[in-house]
């Protein structure tokens, strides 16, 4: 690989990365982006269930609510580079999209690839950013008189050492989740060692694992529950849809909404449960009524709850509650409780909570406070968001922030 004099060298080819690069690609501008594994864009591949969520199409207002610890400092990137943006560029590159239920956004082909392989191919027809795959970086270095020197490790067929000069750098490293995918939180060593302080980082949209967690449970998914999230007996989240249960734990949109706060008070050593209301549409007394009309004294009460529950989830529930009976049923339906143990780590965790800290980047250009020609971009800062396409356009809207007050900073 030549060295030479980079206006611009992305760190990381995930989500941020490439489109960082196809934001700057065909500009008067001299970009390179280095990615230590072989192919870009490896965690974009298993997004949304192999299909990548690639936005939201909720307005503002209703967006915000879903972003982590700070919706303001997101504002102006979202703003420069909405999730409308998102999808206008996509389409342009001839990547179609649909958008489904929750007002998710995904290619119309179902094909998460199909998203990768549409910014690479735009990224090659622009002719000024060379992708360098294979290519781990080992430092960031400013230098004396302005820019950086990046110190690389080339995994071709001969490994070797290399040296790289750059104008700025973007730093789109990713975080700690699904390590396998590369994730390995290089981005915060980098920062680190610059001068940047790192929020502690945990995982978030990951699995929620039950005391005494019962197997047959296992493939099950309830839709159209209220799940709430308590914290030392106090109600701190609720929400409204679709709960699965994994191998892991308790997952879904549900249990992923309420993971962040979940892990954040077992970190702290409090106690957490979350508790599922069955049949949220009725109140106790109309559904206690309805049980009084319906329950005939003869069937047992587990036939009976075939009629309320699906199948595999009567066992569960009956052997949860020993004392449930047709009395208490009414509160049970509407309050089956968890109490949670522990998560599931990183190597499945959607995305990781904390980062480089907001405080130390400028809201508008991504720019570090720290070390000027210095940028962030995605799941390397401390910004998240739930799931449902959130996460994907912060990537996407801070990339572009990052990248086009790098091309604009003559630095």
């Amino acid at each position: 690989m030549s060295s030479g004099e980079y206006d611009i060298v992305i760190v990381g080819g995930g989500a941020a990365g490439l489109m960082a690069a196809a934001v700057a690609a065909g500009k008067k501008c001299r970009v390179a982006l280095l990615e230590k594994n072989t192919e870009c864009g490896r965690k974009m591949l298993i997004t949304g269930k192999g299909r990548c969520n690639i936005t939201n199409s909720r307005k503002w207002e209703d967006f915000k609510s879903h972003i982590y610890p700070d919706s303001n400092f997101f504002r102006p990137s979202f703003m420069a580079f909405s999730n409308d943006d998102t999808v206008e560029f996509l389409n342009s590159m001839g990547l179609k999209t649909v958008e489904e239920r929750g007002m998710r956004v995904f290619p119309l082909s179902g094909r998460s690839s199909d998203v990768r392989d549409a910014l690479v191919s735009h990224i090659h027809r622009g002719g000024n950013v060379s992708l360098f795959t294979g290519t781990e970086v080992l430092s960031v270095n400013p230098r004396p008189k302005g820019g950086f020197d990046i110190t690389a490790l080339f995994l071709g067929n001969r490994m070797r050492a290399g040296h790289i000069a750059a104008r700025c750098v973007i730093i789109a490293t990713g975080g700690l989740s699904y390590p396998l995918t590369g994730s390995t939180g290089d981005g915060y060593r980098f920062a680190s060692r610059l001068g940047h302080s790192i929020v502690s980082t945990q995982p978030s949209l990951t699995a929620l694992i039950p005391y005494n967690y019962n197997f047959g449970l296992i493939g099950l998914t309830l839709r159209n529950v209220s799940l709430s999230l308590e914290v030392d007996g106090g109600v701190v989240q609720q929400e409204f849809g679709e709960l699965s249960f994994t191998k892991g734990g308790i997952e879904g949109a549900l249990g992923f909404r309420v993971s962040r706060k979940a892990v954040h008070a077992l970190v702290a050593g409090s106690k957490v449960s979350v508790v599922i209301d069955l049949k949220p549409a009725l109140q106790e007394q109309v559904l206690r009524d309805r049980i009084q009309r319906e329950y005939r004294k003869d069937v047992k009460l587990s036939r009976y709850l075939e009629r309320l529950l699906p199948l595999q989830a009567v066992k569960p529930f009956m052997d949860s509650d020993p004392s449930l009976s047709v009395n208490n049923l009414p509160v049970k339906l509407k309050h089956w409780r968890f109490d949670v143990k522990d998560y599931v780590d990183y190597s499945r965790a959607v995305v990781t909570s904390g980062g480089v800290s907001l405080k130390e980047i400028s809201r508008k250009t991504m720019e570090s406070k720290v070390v000027p020609g210095l940028y962030f971009a995605g799941e390397v800062m401390d910004l998240d968001g739930d799931t449902g396409g959130y996460n994907l356009q912060i990537a996407f809207s801070t990339a572009a922030a990052a990248v086009n007050a790098a091309m604009a900073s003559g630095r």
